[in-house]
């Protein structure tokens, strides 16, 4: 029996699963870098937008996009903007009345015809609230409903079958944090600040000198 660490153990290029692993992250790593070109006027419009709000950012999504939806909503709050996220499927059913007058809604989804991100975000839009759209298309539904719009448009999904959101799911969420650092920075969020929201854990003791 081999003593060999796994980990160290040669690996051959041409295991089908092993090749599809190193596709996907390729796949993933270009879509990202993609996303540098778009942090043009559009985004710095979007950054403007947030920083100048007197409310916090209502971020939604549904599904995978709802999943990343709360990553960001949580970055966000923990690097100096106030942010909640809002399920989009419970917004219909009463907590669209979670968002008030001088609040922002980033709306996420791949497709942008997500029935019940368009139809919350359609609700926000008719009381005059400014609804950021994040979609991987141009032409969709609730890029027509939004005042802004952040494109994390991706050539394919990072599975042979190209149906999981993979590489999609990896734009939104590098496209959030790229937008938590830009109002970060904007509001001159420091070490200090970020320790009074995260006093917890080995990074809060790290920040606060305890350890």
């Amino acid at each position: 029996m081999s003593t060999q660490p796994t980990s160290e153990r040669p690996i051959p290029a041409d295991v089908p699963a092993m090749a599809a692993a190193r596709a996907a992250i390729r796949s993933e790593a270009e879509a990202v870098a993609a996303l540098e070109d778009r942090l043009n006027g559009r985004f710095a419009a979007v950054v403007d937008l947030i920083a100048d709000s007197s409310g916090r950012v209502v971020v939604t999504g549904l599904g995978k996009s709802g999943i990343i939806g709360r990553k960001i909503a949580a970055t966000l709050a923990s690097t100096g903007t106030p942010t909640v996220f809002v399920h989009a499927a419970e917004a219909l059913h009463g907590d669209s009345g979670m968002v008030t007058p001088v609040d922002v809604v980033l709306a996420l989804s791949a497709s942008g015809e997500t029935a019940e991100v368009c139809h919350f975000a359609e609700l926000v839009a008719n009381r005059g609230i400014p609804v950021i759209a994040m979609t991987g298309r141009a032409a969709c539904r609730l890029n027509d409903l939004a005042s802004h719009v952040l494109d994390v448009s991706v050539p394919r999904e990072a599975d042979p079958l190209n149906l999981a959101p993979t590489t999609s799911t990896t734009a939104q969420l590098a496209m959030g944090d790229a937008l938590a650092i830009a109002l970060m920075v904007r509001r001159e969020f420091t070490e200090s600040d970020f320790a009074t929201f995260h006093p917890g854990g080995s990074l809060g003791r790290r920040l606060l000198g305890s350890e």
